[in-house]
């Protein structure tokens, strides 16, 4: 098979693949494990991170006042 029709099947799979997607015929991704399911209107788990200073935090030190995570990422 030549250059012209190797470009020509793979983007026909990729649009086969974009449309089954789209339709919702593949198959869905699993469910997260249970102890990372948070119900609504309920206190989110106490988790604890480092500080680029090297300062451990905890989310419970923030109980009582708003807070804003963002959890950003580069890609």
């Amino acid at each position: 098979m030549n250059r012209r029709g190797t470009l020509v099947v793979r983007a026909s799979l990729f649009l086969l693949v974009v449309a089954l997607g789209s339709l919702g015929w593949m198959p869905a991704t699993a469910a997260p494990p249970p102890s990372l399911k948070v119900a609504v209107n309920e206190p989110a788990p106490d988790f604890a991170l480092t500080l680029l200073s090297g300062e451990p935090i905890r989310l419970i030190d923030f109980r009582g006042k708003v807070l804003v995570l963002n959890f950003w990422a580069s890609w």
